[in-house]
């Protein structure tokens, strides 16, 4: 037998094909959006996936301020953060973060779903999110893809 054929090849930075994609996610529900995204982001719809790698691909989210949530999470959801100082817990809903920032209950979404770690960090680089159907990435040619 030719044990040559059993190599598994394993991706490196300079070995992975890196491509643009483009989601629109208007009348998307967040948490299947988010799923869906987090896994192109990491690469795991490649048959060269290597869990160690940045191998997947740059997603850019256009509409994100028409994202829906399903239920009342609209108003029940709590983002909780901390300022630092004693006393500094803030609390927001997604209805009043989609009002100042559109594109963070997006990013909060995915970010929760993808490593936490450096490679988590460095994944997240690759997500560009924007509130209206616009956006300045036509240089690199995206794919437009549907969830």
């Amino acid at each position: 037998m030719d044990t040559l054929s059993y190599k598994t090849i394993s991706a490196n930075k300079n070995t992975v094909n890196k491509e643009w994609v483009v989601v629109d996610a208007q009348d998307a529900i967040l948490g299947r959006l988010a799923s869906e995204v987090a896994k192109i982001i990491r690469g795991k719809h490649k048959a060269s996936y290597t869990p160690h790698v940045d191998c997947g691909d740059n997603v850019i989210i256009i509409n994100a301020d028409k994202i829906k949530l399903t239920g009342k999470k609209m108003t029940d959801k709590i983002y909780v953060r901390h300022t630092g100082y004693p006393g500094g817990q803030r609390f927001q809903t997604p209805r009043e973060l989609l009002e100042k920032h559109p594109g963070r209950v997006i990013e909060k979404a995915v970010r929760g779903m993808l490593p936490k770690n450096r490679l988590g960090r460095r994944l997240f680089t690759n997500l560009f999110v924007y509130a209206d159907a616009t956006h300045p990435h036509s240089a690199q040619q995206p794919k437009e893809i549907k969830l």
